[in-house]
């Protein structure tokens, strides 16, 4: 089996749609009429979910005319929000054909189908032409990808001069090696963490100015405390795209993370950089 297919199928069930409305069905949501608000708490599959979308958003100046890429769209849900929020186009690419085939059909039933595409490809081998995008953006996404130089190379030749990247990453904390399995592996050989400088230096070598810089741990920490307190009441956390992707296998990659977090082992970063 090849890197990309690994990483594929660590990530296809065969029954995403089913399992989605199935969610949906027991929040008391209409399957067939979703809305972005309800779609939030599934579709959101990076860390703190929507809460980090919207952070994401208020860091941006895009206007109705612009289009952005997302880098590792998953099933949509950044790529939907946006386009909503702004009235810009988004453009999403993901490895995983299962992601952009759930993630058209949602698209299509929120009627955003004229502003929000998908494309399934290869992130390394983008299928764009040069200077095609105003903005591009990706969330917990790079963790897959071992060539980090190729994917900021490539981002950097589809975005328009001067055009932004926001990367929100799950970074290689001083503390060691990670448990597996997490949100984006299985196993240590197909998850590829960089340390925050790695970042930082190979966003610089590919022809990036990194503008703004932050470390979320704490406010990872403090979002996993809020979601605990809400289980123990008996309510549904607001994040639980992982247990939709990763079904019984969810508390597990879930506790990992959580474990790593405390332990120094991952730093998630959010970066906003831009083209020369």
């Amino acid at each position: 089996m090849t890197d990309d297919a690994t990483i594929a199928d660590h990530y296809t069930s065969g029954q995403l749609l089913e399992r989605l409305e199935a969610a949906l069905r027991d929040d008391g949501v209409d399957p067939k009429r979703p809305t972005i608000e309800a779609l939030a708490p599934h579709d959101q599959f990076h860390g703190r979910g929507m809460e980090a979308t919207l952070e994401l958003a208020e860091g941006l100046e895009v206007s109705a005319e612009d289009h952005l890429l997302d880098v590792g769209s998953g099933i949509g849900g950044p790529a939907r929000f946006l386009a909503d929020r702004f009235g810009c186009r988004v453009t999403g690419i993901d490895l995983t054909r299962e992601f952009c085939d759930v993630a058209r059909h949602i698209t299509g039933l929120l009627g955003l189908e004229s502003r929000v595409a998908f494309e399934q490809g290869n992130a390394l081998a983008m299928p764009f032409e040069a200077a095609r995008f105003d903005g591009a953006y990706s969330m917990n996404v790079s963790m897959n990808i071992a060539d980090k130089a190729a994917l900021y190379g490539e981002i950097h030749r589809v975005l328009k001069p001067g055009g932004w990247l926001a990367l929100s990453e799950v970074a290689q904390g001083p503390a060691g090696a990670l448990t597996y399995p997490t949100p984006w592996a299985r196993t240590a050989d197909s998850s590829f963490l960089s340390t925050p400088e790695e970042t930082r230096s190979g966003l610089e070598a590919a022809g990036f100015t990194v503008e703004r810089w932050r470390d979320t741990k704490q406010a990872a920490l403090d979002f996993g405390a809020r979601s605990r307190a809400l289980v123990e009441r008996g309510e549904k956390p607001p994040h639980r795209s992982v247990f939709l992707m990763h079904g019984a296998l969810g508390p597990e990659v879930m506790a990992n993370v959580a474990r790593g977090l405390n332990e120094d082992k991952i730093i998630p970063i959010e970066v906003f950089c831009r083209k020369a």
